[in-house]
């Protein structure tokens, strides 16, 4: 839910956070991610509990170089919050990775200084980048996370088992995936199966999640996958989606 900072309070997410959070939660997620606005206006004391990961990076598509994603928080900041994890977001292939990976690297730092778990979130994108999905790129920039100290990282779905049974074989910590695009439910639900089939740790969506027409739903779906190994039609009739 850190899309509020780049694109502004698009469906899902206008105002009312915390009733979002609260769906969310109902459904089974382990953590919610988001910028500073998640915790002071949106999480914990509004219903059910659910883990926060503060996101400590970002841009607006206004920018003209959206794609460099400038610190704007701080692991000390996510202690006092007492947030479970923070998060960055790191374009490998843009003019600006050099920065961003120098971002990672101090970061990681201090996540190992305070205990905090680190998610990096991964992707092929920018000048240099023809394909984002390209499976040999996934796989540079899933590993460079992990070279530099990420605890999980986030990243494309190349488009097959196969490949990105190549990307989490390629990387030293656990791998889970993003949503992308808004698609339907169970185009999502069957490449959630196949990503933990193939060795993935799970998955961060946002606005397959957010804009679902029962949010509550699809997470508890998503869980079902995930954490109960069920098949996709199983979870889709235990939801009733």
């Amino acid at each position: 839910m850190d899309h509020g900072l780049t694109v502004g309070p698009i469906k899902g997410i206008e105002k009312n956070l915390g009733e979002m959070v609260n769906k969310i939660a109902l459904g089974g997620a382990n953590a919610v991610l988001g910028h500073v606005g998640i915790p002071l206006y949106a999480h914990r004391g509004y219903g059910p509990d659910i883990g926060l990961i503060l996101h400590l990076s970002g841009s607006t598509t206004l920018s003209p170089v959206s794609n460099y994603k400038v610190l704007v928080n701080t692991v000390l900041e996510a202690v006092k919050l007492g947030a479970d994890g923070v998060s960055l977001h790191i374009n490998i292939g843009s003019k600006s990775d050099p920065e961003m990976l120098e971002t990672l690297g101090k970061i990681s730092r201090e996540c190992r200084e305070y205990g905090m778990p680190l998610l990096a979130m991964m992707y092929p994108r920018g000048e240099n980048i023809d394909d984002e999905y390209n499976v040999d790129s996934i796989k540079i920039a899933v590993r460079a996370a992990a070279e530099l100290g990420a605890d999980v990282v986030k990243t494309n779905w190349p488009g097959d088992p196969d490949s990105f049974r190549e990307v989490v074989e390629g990387c030293m910590a656990p791998v889970i995936i993003a949503g992308g695009k808004k698609a339907g439910i169970k185009d999502i639900l069957e490449i959630t199966k196949q990503s933990i089939e193939v060795g993935g740790a799970g998955v961060a969506f946002g606005r397959n999640v957010f804009q679902a027409e029962d949010p509550t739903k699809f997470v508890r779906a998503l869980y079902l996958i995930v954490h109960q190994n069920y098949d996709v039609d199983e979870a889709i009739k235990e939801t009733q989606l």
